[in-house]
C-alpha cells in the first residue's frame, strides 16, 4: 500500500504514550517527520527516542494544548523544522469520572471539554492556513464510542466526543474544496494507560457498568494507530468526513 507519507510533516498530540506513541512510531516507519506533542515531558521524550529507534525523525513540544501559546509553539516548531504541516492527529484526551449530569462538578466539566474539544479546535484553526496554502492536508481525530451513544461515558466526555464528531463533519464539508480531508476513528476498548476514575457508588457508575458486556475484544494501541495512519495517508485520499469505528463490532451490536 502506497501511503504517500514519506517526507511529510505530521503532528501527533497525546503522543507520549498509548495510541499516540504507536501512531508516531508508525508514521515514522512510513518515512514521515513527527512532531510529538504531549503534556508530560518524560513521555514525549520517550516517544522521540522510540521514533529514533526505528530510524525516524521526531521533535517534542511539551505543554497544555488548551493554551493558545502552546498551540502556536507546536505549529511553529513543525513548520520551522519540517517545512509545513501535512497531517494533524488529535489524539490527546481526558476521561471523565463516569459522572452523570447531577454528579458533574464545574471543574470536571470544563477540563474535559477543554482537553477533548477546545484544544483540538484551537490546534486545527492554527494548522489550517498552512494546509490551505499547500492545497493539501489530512486531519484525523480520535473520537470514541462515547461520541456514538449516551451510555459509554459520563456527561462531560460524552458531550465532548459528540462535539468532536460534529467538528469533524463541519471541517470535512467546509474544507474539502481546498484539499484538506478530515476523518476520525472511534475506538472501542483499547489497552492504553488513559485513566478512568469512576466515582465509587455514584449513579453514573451504577448505570454504565452493566452496559459494557458487549464491548468485544480489547484492541491494542497499535491497532488503533494503524487506522489513524491509514486515514491520514494517500491510501484514503477519497475518504473525507468518515467516522471509522475500531471496536470489534461493539457499535454494531
Amino acid at each position: 500500500m502506497n501511503t504517500g507519507l514519506e517526507g511529510r510533516s505530521v503532528i501527533v498530540t497525546g503522543a507520549g504514550n498509548g495510541t499516540g506513541r504507536a501512531a508516531a512510531v508508525r508514521f515514522a516507519r512510513e518515512g514521515a517527520y513527527v512532531l510529538v506533542a504531549d503534556l508530560r515531558r518524560a513521555g514525549a521524550e520517550d516517544t522521540v527516542k522510540a521514533v529514533a529507534d526505528v530510524g525516524g525523525t521526531a521533535l517534542a513540544v511539551v505543554g497544555d494544548l488548551s493554551d493558545q501559546q502552546v498551540v502556536h509553539r507546536v505549529v511553529d516548531t513543525a513548520v520551522e523544522a519540517f517545512g509545513g504541516v501535512d497531517v494533524l492527529v488529535h489524539n490527546a484526551a481526558l476521561m471523565d469520572q463516569m459522572s452523570v449530569v447531577s454528579e458533574t462538578g464545574d471543574a470536571e466539566w470544563y477540563r474535559v471539554i477543554e482537553v477533548n474539544l477546545t484544544a483540538p479546535f484551537l490546534l486545527t484553526r492554527a494548522v489550517l492556513p498552512h494546509m490551505m496554502a499547500e492545497g493539501r492536508g489530512s486531519i484525523v481525530f480520535t473520537a470514541a464510542e462515547a461520541g456514538l451513544r449516551g451510555s459509554i461515558a459520563g456527561a462531560a466526555c460524552t458531550a465532548a466526543k459528540h462535539g468532536v464528531i460534529g467538528l469533524v463533519r463541519s471541517l470535512a464539508v467546509t474544507y474539502f474544496g481546498v484539499g484538506v480531508r478530515t476523518n476520525a476513528i472511534a475506538p472501542g476498548g483499547t489497552g492504553t494507560d488513559l485513566p478512568t476514575a469512576a466515582l465509587p457508588k455514584a449513579h453514573g457508575d451504577n448505570v454504565f457498568a452493566p452496559l459494557f458486556g458487549g464491548a468485544g475484544r480489547v484492541a491494542t494501541a497499535e491497532e488503533q494507530a494503524a487506522a489513524i495512519v491509514f486515514l491520514a495517508s494517500d491510501a484514503a485520499a477519497h475518504i473525507n468526513g468518515t467516522l471509522l469505528a475500531v471496536d470489534d463490532g461493539w457499535s454494531a451490536a
